[in-house]
């Protein structure tokens, strides 16, 4: 049985490297506030972990 990841183009294996990589960060840290630059960064790196629409982690939400 041949085996998928070995038969993938390297460019492949490394879209998904960094598609799994963005997804880590994005799960294990809190979403940072848009107006700075970590929430600027922040939204680059969930872009790449393709966590986009209801996958979106929506942040604090503040009472007022």
């Amino acid at each position: 049985m041949l085996q998928p990841f070995e038969q993938s183009p390297a460019w492949l294996n490394l879209v998904f490297a960094v598609v799994t990589a963005a997804s880590a960060v994005t799960a294990a840290t809190p979403t940072p506030s848009d107006d700075r630059l970590l929430g600027k960064l922040y939204r680059v790196i969930e872009i790449l972990a393709l966590n986009i629409g209801r996958a979106k982690d929506t942040g604090p939400r503040f009472k007022g």
